[in-house]
């Protein structure tokens, strides 16, 4: 996850917000912000890249305060967990494909498999947690998550750099899937060695309440 200076003032702004919209179920800002990414990638589309870039300020506002409002309004259920990480992989399909359609609009192929590529590792590093964690009891590691592929890919469309950021994206994806896969490896190992060695068993469990998993 993105770490900065700045980040007790994101939190407080982003519960200041939370504690406004308390009275909104958190599923239903959840599936705002599926409304809001498939307008993004109808924009994207359309190739109206930079639209796109700014729409996706909104929808990832409403990624960030489903969370919190279910928190402060204590709201947290096994269901929204697991509805939320859901909804955000349809979220990401959303745009990807309106990425892809725009490239095959204007008959660009290779950046049209570049963006395939990088929307499969947007996938799979969330898909390799989640695997993971039904074997171990966490497998977070990596440094982009989804927060940071959002504003990845934000960034690159506002400043008309797309390309650049698919690229980045297509790259570190896939790395970063890999780093979870290894890791799980080792966890495994070291599990399987304790268990063997008659030490104490670790219990691989889901946690009480289902985190977003990015």
């Amino acid at each position: 996850m993105i770490r900065n200076p700045f980040a007790k003032y994101v939190g407080g702004l982003r519960d200041f917000l939370a504690r406004a919209m308390f009275i909104f179920n958190p599923n239903t800002l959840t599936f705002l912000g599926l409304v809001f990414n498939i307008v993004v990638g109808v924009l994207f589309a359309f190739g109206h890249v930079v639209g796109a870039g700014y729409m996706m300020i909104l929808s990832g506002a409403f990624d960030i305060l489903d969370g919190a409002v279910a928190r402060i309004s204590k709201k947290i259920t096994r269901f929204g967990g697991y509805f939320d990480s859901v909804i955000d992989r349809y979220s990401d399909l959303a745009v990807w494909v309106g990425i892809m359609i725009y490239f095959a609009s204007i008959g660009n192929t290779f950046y049209l498999v570049l963006a395939g590529i990088a929307m499969v590792g947007a996938v799979m590093v969330s898909y390799a947690r989640a695997r993971a964690e039904l074997a171990i009891p966490l497998c977070k590691v990596g440094f982009m998550e989804r927060p940071e592929r959002h504003i990845t890919l934000m960034l690159g469309a506002i400043f008309n750099h797309l390309i650049t950021a698919i690229w980045i994206l297509a790259v570190t994806t896939h790395i970063d899937a890999a780093h979870r896969i290894f890791y799980t490896w080792k966890e495994l190992k070291r599990i399987e060695g304790e268990e063997d060695d008659g030490g104490p068993e670790e219990a691989a469990a889901q946690p009480e309440e289902p985190a977003e998993i990015s």
